[in-house]
């Protein structure tokens, strides 16, 4: 199924193309008949009355086919702008199409002999359709080269809008890493001084805790030394009741 896909999709690329040429040249067909009959309607009387009889078939062979001359290009030209289209190919279609529509009519009108009437207007209306054919492949042309340009310039501006967000994105970077360097510094400064509080609380609690050993140190010792006295004054104590008894009876002697 995928192969019969895959093989197809060139014949339908074709076809659509081949249907906007066509649309391409019945649009312009249209337009440009519409605009020929406003531009005739008011420039009728000052064509009828140009001396020279050439030039005056020139000027109405010119406004019958201006869709060819005028409208054909300017479209070309925007479908050019657009997507990519062949020139000549494009340019002879769309006209073709055109033409086969007007002949049609022609023919449906008088004959054969709407088709060639075989004086210097057909041969004009010949030469105005070749130069519409000429002009068109110049549109073209000119449209695919003003979209080249115009894709140049979107890939010169995509390329310094990513320059631009890469220049940000390295000054985001470096913002970062200065915040980041900041904090460790600021932490370190912090542990720093937390460090030296806690060495000064050390070094001011050592002399607090010496005077109180000291201290503990002088009561022990008087508690020993007034342990020592208390037996003394008891031996005193029970010696001179033991020697005044026996001063009491050496009278009696």
């Amino acid at each position: 199924m995928s192969s019969k896909t895959s093989v197809l999709e060139p014949l339908r690329v074709r076809v659509r193309r081949f249907q906007f040429i066509m649309g391409l040249g019945f649009i312009a067909l249209i337009a440009g008949s519409i605009l020929s009959v406003a531009l005739t309607l008011r420039l009728s009387v000052r064509i009828q009355a140009v001396p020279v009889g050439v030039l005056r078939v020139a000027l109405a062979v010119l406004l019958e086919n201006l869709w060819v001359l005028g409208m054909l290009p300017v479209l070309c030209y925007g479908a050019a702008r657009v997507m990519e289209l062949r020139p000549w190919t494009t340019a002879g279609g769309a006209a073709l199409t055109g033409a086969a529509f007007l002949n049609a009519m022609a023919f449906i009108q008088s004959g054969v002999y709407g088709l060639w009437a075989g004086d210097i207007g057909s041969v004009f209306s010949l030469a105005a359709f070749a130069g519409g054919v000429v002009l068109s492949a110049r549109a073209v042309m000119m449209g695919r080269h003003a979209a080249a340009q115009q894709s140049v310039k979107t890939q010169a501006k995509a390329a310094e809008r990513k320059s631009e967000y890469d220049e940000f994105l390295r000054a985001a970077e470096q913002g970062g890493a200065r915040l980041e360097q900041r904090e460790a510094q600021s932490t370190a400064v912090a542990g720093d001084a937390l460090t030296a509080a806690a060495v000064s609380a050390t070094v001011a609690s050592a002399p607090a805790q010496a005077p109180a050993s000291d201290a503990n140190a002088t009561a022990s010792q008087a508690q020993a030394s007034g342990g020592g006295a208390e037996p003394t004054a008891t031996e005193e104590a029970g010696t001179s009741p033991a020697t005044d008894p026996q001063a009491g009876k050496a009278p009696e002697a």
